[in-house]
C-alpha cells in the first residue's frame, strides 16, 4: 500500500484552518516512514507561500533516546508564522500552543553541501539570536510518532526572533538559557541541549539537505531546536526566553 501525501497533507491543513486537533495518521496509515513523512512535509511546503526559513526539532540527546531516534528532524517556516517582537501571540488561531526557547541562526549568506560542519554554519552565519517557537501539533494530545511529526512540519506554529547579534566570539554551547512564564521561572538550560552545539543541529540539517539537492540561503533564519521543554500557553499569559550574550525576548498571549 502506497502513501497518499496529497490526501495526509490535506488532512493536516484542514486541521490548522478547523482548529481542530486530529489522530496521528499512522494509526490509520501504518505505511507511514520517515521518508514519507518528508513527501508529506514537502506537499505542505508547495502550498504555504513564501518561506522565510527553516526549523529544527528533536535535537537533544536525551529528547532522541527517548523516542527512539540517532538523529534531528527538520521543517520549514512559513512567513505566516512569524511575529515581529512585541506583538501578541494570537492563541485562538492554534489549537495547542506551546512556547520553548531557542537559538536562531540568521545566514548571511548560501550554505550547502554534504560537508557543512558547524564552523562553516556559524562562518556564513551574519548573526544569532534568541528565538520563541510556538509550537502547535495537529495530532490529540500531542500524541504522534517521529514520521507524523515530519508530516506535521515538525508541529511548526508561529515564531518570533530577537535582535541577531554577531557569532564572533560568542560560545554558543555554554550560553545560558532561561525560560519563564507569568514571571516564575520555568526551566533553564545551556546551548549545548542543543545537539551538543546549535551549529551542529544546523550543520546536521544542511548535510541532509543536501541529498534532495537543497540548502540554505542568505537571509535564511533557522530555529536550532528547542532548548527546554516546551511550556503550554493561554490567553494572558506572557513568556520569556533570555539567553546569554544574545538577549531577552518577550512574547505575550492573547
Amino acid at each position: 500500500m502506497s502513501v497518499d501525501t496529497s490526501q495526509l497533507a490535506a488532512r493536516l491543513a484542514k486541521a490548522v484552518v478547523e482548529r481542530t486537533a486530529i489522530e496521528q495518521l499512522s494509526d490509520e496509515v501504518p505505511e507511514l516512514d520517515l521518508a514519507a513523512g518528508y513527501a508529506v512535509q514537502r506537499v505542505l511546503r508547495e502550498s504555504a507561500g513564501a518561506l522565510v526559513g527553516w526549523k529544527l526539532g528533536v535535537t537533544s540527546r536525551a529528547k532522541q533516546a527517548q523516542v527512539g531516534v540517532s538523529s534531528p528532524i527538520y521543517g520549514f517556516l512559513a512567513g505566516s508564522g512569524a511575529l515581529d517582537i512585541g506583538e501578541p501571540l494570537d492563541t485562538s488561531a492554534l489549537i495547542q500552543p506551546r512556547c520553548e526557547p531557542e537559538i536562531a541562526f540568521v545566514l548571511g549568506r548560501d550554505l550547502a553541501g554534504p560537508h557543512v560542519t558547524a564552523a562553516d554554519v556559524l562562518a556564513a552565519s551574519s548573526g544569532v539570536a534568541v528565538g520563541i517557537e510556538v509550537l502547535d501539533s495537529r495530532y490529540r494530545d500531542y500524541r504522534f510518532t517521529m514520521a507524523d511529526v515530519v508530516a506535521d512540519n515538525t508541529s511548526a506554529g508561529r515564531f518570533v526572533v530577537g535582535t541577531p547579534v554577531p557569532p564572533a566570539g560568542i560560545d554558543l554551547r555554554l550560553v545560558g538559557v532561561v525560560l519563564e512564564k507569568n514571571g516564575e521561572l520555568v526551566a533553564t538550560a545551556s546551548g549545548a541541549a542543543s545537539l551538543g552545539h546549535p551549529a551542529a543541529a544546523v550543520a546536521w540539517m544542511v548535510r541532509t539537505m543536501a541529498a534532495d539537492g537543497e540548502g540554505l540561503r542568505a537571509g535564511d533564519v533557522v530555529l536550532s531546536g528547542g532548548l527546554t521543554a516546551a511550556v503550554p500557553v493561554a490567553p494572558g499569559d506572557v513568556v520569556v526566553a533570555s539567553i546569554d550574550r544574545l538577549g531577552t525576548l518577550e512574547l505575550a498571549c492573547k
